[in-house]
């Protein structure tokens, strides 16, 4: 099982990683997650039935786990901005980059931004596709989802980030969704 672990952890560990750093837009809290999956698939390897690749398999603990940290997150800021005083309008967020990202080409910087606009079904769709370079079968597989979803979700989520880009006067170009991959 080590061997085998290990094997999983050296293929996959920085695609999973770069999946939950899109999701989450914090490397400190994708490491985190990272370890979390990683948790997951050691203690539920022995049920891993080999019905999809371990690849797709793997993305979709690394999904789930980006799900739960979403669920987690939204109760506690609900209940932080329960007890917050709008009145004052002391809130101010602009959604800035992390300041540790890197990115090297203008048009991926701003549709970086620009899935921020996107849902988490969405935004999942264009990573694995774009960044991840899966197939729309096996991003049906790890989302569990039928590929004609995965096909619509896809091209929703494509208008969604033209429309924003347009608003930042920034037009899109097949070319610069592509530089994702």
């Amino acid at each position: 099982m080590d061997s085998v672990f290990n094997d999983l952890y050296q293929k996959y560990h920085h695609d999973v990683f770069q999946f939950l750093f899109y999701m989450v837009r914090n490397k400190e809290q994708a490491e985190d997650l990272v370890q979390e999956v990683y948790i997951r698939v050691f203690k539920s390897y022995n049920r891993f039935e080999g019905k999809s690749s371990e690849k797709t398999w793997l993305f979709s603990i690394a999904r789930n786990v980006a799900i739960d940290y979403f669920r987690k997150q939204r109760g506690w800021k609900e209940r932080l901005l329960e007890k917050f005083d709008w009145s004052n309008n002391q809130v101010k967020d602009d959604y800035p980059l992390a300041e540790e990202i890197m990115v090297q080409k203008e048009e991926i910087r701003w549709i970086y931004n620009c899935l921020e606009f996107c849902t988490i079904d969405q935004r999942s769709v264009i990573i694995f596709r774009f960044l991840q370079d899966l197939s729309i079968a096996e991003t049906a597989n790890v989302l569990g989802w039928t590929e004609s979803k995965v096909k619509t979700t896809q091209h929703r989520s494509l208008k969604v980030l033209k429309k924003h880009m347009e608003m930042f006067n920034r037009p899109p170009t097949y070319t610069s969704l592509m530089e994702l991959a």
